[in-house]
């Protein structure tokens, strides 16, 4: 009976117990490991103290803040590209994903392809530019950019057409992967 006794309350122990979720390249629409949604642009050293932190030269030369920072991990892999506002206390507006181990909550990474997205997300709007597409998401404020030289040969040198989701190959392959923040 004790045997028993002692089985069930470990067995309700771990149950309760929560496993600690590494989330240093988890990409949430308020967070991306230590940098969030609220994070001035100032405060960038400090929350990536344990990366290279490199500024836009061309900027600090000018007095101006920093139009970019880039992030690279201590061994010298590119991670993040990091864009602050404009406003009178910048914080981050803008983070494009340079490191396939930055992934969304429902998995999808640079090495995704278009028809993990769409598996994934339901596609908002596709637009149009001269060289690529942009795949806007309803479930996120993440967004991809596929590369026109993905599409057939009809799409890519058309500028003025617009492509819709349904022309995209589910294969396409994701250039860019950034996320927006207001």
């Amino acid at each position: 009976m004790k045997d028993r006794f002692y089985i069930v309350v470990i067995a309700l122990f771990l149950l309760h117990c929560k496993s600690e979720v590494d989330t240093t390249f988890l990409i949430r629409d308020d967070a991306i490991g230590n940098l969030e949604k609220n994070s001035l642009s100032r405060d960038i050293a400090l929350i990536y103290s344990q990366d290279s932190v490199v500024r836009d030269t061309t900027s600090l030369n000018l007095g101006n803040m920093a139009k970019r920072f880039k992030i690279f991990e201590k061994g010298g892999k590119l991670l993040l590209t990091l864009t602050p506002s404009s406003d009178s206390i910048p914080k981050i507006q803008n983070i494009r994903f340079e490191d396939d181990r930055y992934h969304t909550e429902k998995g999808i990474s640079i090495n995704s392809t278009f028809k993990d997205i769409k598996d994934a997300y339901t596609i908002k709007k596709v637009i149009t530019s001269m060289n690529n597409v942009l795949i806007l998401v309803k479930e996120s404020e993440v967004y991809f950019t596929i590369s026109k030289e993905e599409l057939p040969s009809s799409l890519r040198y058309a500028s003025s057409e617009n492509i819709e989701a349904v022309q995209i190959p589910d294969k396409a392959k994701i250039k860019y992967m950034m996320l927006g923040w207001d």
